[in-house]
């Protein structure tokens, strides 16, 4: 019953019979989008809201916690799951693995809560110790589990957030990035976080990030999700660069259209919970270029689904989106 819970699933869960349906009422033809828009995904936080473990786990039966990093991103971005997860994480000994994840998942995001998103040099001496402190506490957590269960990717993934925000430098950084290729060798969400990784302002060399993402994508098979990592590239270019149009380009729009195409846009791209994610990234990266037929396609396929990432990267994201759906 627990089989995909401690990742022995083989299939992804669906998000069809589902699906969460959108609310009614709208502000300004537009809503956020909550659980991943999937009634079992509900469940999952529901019950991590009420701090019921054994609840917990049940909801968890669908998924596969070792692969699925948006279910995992429901849990850890809850208010006080690190004031009860390490009870079960001391005294559920056959599900600890499970435990220890969202427990070391969530001291990442709490610690960057106390960070803040401020520049480095406006971030308190109090903020930074903390911030460590927490992020000391993930590490721990996330190689225990990497040992209970080396076949699971979503540990190496909150690694590789970790790595860079303590600034363990690029060969140790690189180490956790072989082992996440070496679990899933088309994982989205380590491909992004790989790619944030790369930036200049994380330390990589300008064009470096850009070419990664294509040399990805040329490996990612039709209607795979991977193709996303070229949205990100151009968002993550558009951020930057001190020129707002630097993506208003005929290259980069064609580029921008053929990764859509080959992924969210392709027959057997497949709907799976939190699919609107992949969406939006590819909304907020053509509407930066300048395009308009398949951003008109993008939205439409939304209808007015949005998610605070990309988004967050301008100043007020939802407005953007809503400004620019209408637009499209």
């Amino acid at each position: 019953m627990l089989g995909k819970l401690f990742g022995r699933g083989g299939e992804s869960a669906q998000a069809g019979p589902h699906v969460l349906p959108a609310p009614r009422k709208r502000k300004n033809g537009m809503y956020e989008l909550r659980a991943l828009g999937d009634r079992r995904v509900l469940d999952v936080v529901e019950a991590a809201d009420s701090r019921d473990w054994e609840a917990v786990k049940a909801a968890l039966v669908p998924f596969d916690l070792g692969r699925d990093h948006g279910v995992l991103g429901e849990l850890v971005e809850l208010d006080g799951v690190e004031e009860w997860i390490g009870r079960a994480v001391e005294e559920d000994k056959e599900h600890r693995a499970a435990a220890l994840l969202i427990s070391g998942a969530r001291h990442i995001t709490w610690g960057w809560e106390a960070r803040t998103s401020a520049r480095a040099k406006n971030v308190t001496q109090e903020q930074w110790k903390v911030f460590h402190e927490r992020l000391d506490i993930a590490e721990a957590q996330l190689f225990e589990v990497a040992e209970l269960r080396p076949e699971w990717v979503t540990p190496w993934r909150q690694l590789l957030t970790s790595g860079r925000g303590v600034s363990l430098g690029r060969t140790i950084n690189e180490t956790r990035w072989d082992a996440a290729l070496r679990r899933d060798p088309l994982d989205l969400d380590c491909h992004e976080e790989w790619l944030s990784q790369l930036q200049p302002r994380w330390g990589g060399e300008p064009g470096e990030a850009g070419a990664f993402a294509r040399q990805a994508y040329d490996r990612a098979p039709e209607g795979h999700r991977l193709g996303c990592v070229i949205a990100m590239a151009r968002i993550e270019d558009w951020v930057e660069s001190d020129d707002g149009a630097c993506l208003v380009a005929p290259e980069v729009r064609d580029e921008l259209v053929e990764a859509a195409e080959h992924s969210i846009l392709h027959p057997s791209y497949e709907r799976s919970p939190g699919w609107q994610g992949d969406f939006n990234k590819f909304a907020m990266a053509l509407s930066l270029s300048g395009e308009h037929h398949t951003l008109r396609r993008v939205f439409k396929e939304l209808d007015g689904a949005y998610t605070p990432w990309p988004w967050r990267y301008l100043a007020d994201p939802q407005a953007e989106f809503a400004r620019r759906s209408r637009r499209a």
